[in-house]
């Protein structure tokens, strides 16, 4: 498989994962998926080939003290620039799983902040901080109110 291949099936790779948190978050289905860990492996897995695919001498010792020219010439290179790019998939999913999580326990609001850890991951986190406080300071009554009905439902654990 070419590098232009893997990065194309990693980047649908995480489509079906974000498409389950935010079309369909209370789904049973959604939560026993999104309580593995096997999607994070699999993107890791592949990050790992890329990144020891990617590490020349030159790479290693520019990596090792990073200075902007050096790193911008290391992502000029195609397998590097797709080693960051299924760095950014791994971490954002796994961001976007904190969040989903975070408003199945807590009954915030996750949907907009998912959609923006889709498309620009630290976004969609500052976003769900910030919708966290808003519900915690303003709306305490609709968190109780959700955690209660969320409790009533199946949650596994997300440990497996």
């Amino acid at each position: 498989m070419t590098i232009s291949q893997l990065f194309n099936v990693a980047n649908l790779f995480v489509l079906p994962f974000w498409a389950l948190m935010i079309l369909l978050p209370n789904w049973k289905v959604t939560r026993w998926i999104m309580s593995s860990y096997l999607p994070f492996v699999l993107l890791a897995g592949t990050y790992l080939y890329l990144f020891i695919s990617s590490i020349t001498p030159e790479n290693a010792q520019a990596l090792s003290n990073p200075q902007l020219a050096d790193i911008a010439r290391f992502f000029a290179d195609e397998t590097a620039a797709a080693t960051g790019w299924i760095h950014f998939l791994v971490m954002d999913l796994f961001v976007g799983r904190w969040i989903y999580w975070e408003g199945q326990k807590t009954g915030v609001w996750t949907i907009h902040s998912l959609a923006l850890s889709l498309f620009a991951g630290p976004l969609g986190l500052l976003s769900h901080i910030l919708t966290d406080w808003i519900t915690k300071r303003f709306f305490p009554k609709f968190q109780q109110n959700e955690k209660a009905t969320l409790a009533e439902q199946e949650v596994p654990s997300t440990g497996t």
